[in-house]
């Protein structure tokens, strides 16, 4: 009996867009209208609390521990060993944040990955 590899329908493949291109575009912004923003940074390095601020805190503290990277790989690796809609969302989230923040390294193995998974057969539906 032939297994049928794991295939998006076209409403998954809408939905995974408008995911990655929100992703990307708020990692985008975060980068550089946040964190690599000179008068931002001197304003929240002085003490300014504003969402903005927090945000960009948080954002710098899981950068630099690689929790993006680390998540995007172990995502990565649930979904080449049984892909899903949510592995695969959850992994893309975590990797474009990744790849925009730093972590390009563990991220874009994340994604070779998660491309990877389409070559393995769909989970058998009872």
């Amino acid at each position: 009996m032939k297994k049928e590899p794991f295939r998006l329908t076209p409403y998954q493949v809408q939905w995974i867009l408008v995911v990655g291109f929100l992703t990307i575009g708020y990692a985008l912004y975060l980068r550089y209208l946040a964190i690599e923003f000179a008068q931002v940074r001197l304003e929240c390095d002085a003490g300014l609390q504003t969402m903005l601020c927090k945000t960009r805190l948080t954002m710098t503290y899981l950068f630099k521990n690689y929790v993006f990277g680390i998540t995007a790989l172990v995502v990565a690796l649930l979904h080449v060993i049984r892909p899903s809609i949510v592995t695969l969302t959850i992994g893309l989230i975590a990797a474009c944040f990744g790849v925009v923040l730093y972590n390009i390294g563990l991220s874009g193995v994340a994604i070779g990955l998660l491309i990877l998974g389409f070559a393995r057969p769909a989970p058998a539906t009872a």
